[in-house]
């Protein structure tokens, strides 16, 4: 799952400074959840995550067969709540 996400979304979201640390699937509360990880090599502002989550998200929906199964996503910095 990574490495096709990886794939998929690194060049796209390589202005924001930021990259992909961690992609994949858990189930809570009775839901498939993909979670994608994001990381950068300076200090990640919720802006930036932000925009780079509307470049997955529009990259996603465009490639279906990835989250076919998949009832939610969630995009966060590598450290929730570690954003200026």
């Amino acid at each position: 799952m990574k490495e096709k996400i990886s794939e998929l979304i690194k060049d796209s979201i390589q202005e924001y400074n930021v990259f992909l640390e961690d992609a994949f699937v858990d189930t809570e509360d009775g839901k498939k959840r993909l979670n994608i990880v994001l990381d950068s090599e300076e200090i990640i502002d919720l802006n930036r995550i932000t925009d780079a989550s509307r470049v997955i998200n529009k990259l996603l929906d465009q490639e279906k067969n990835i989250i076919e199964d998949i009832d939610e996503v969630d995009i966060y910095s590598k450290e929730k709540g570690d954003c200026e």
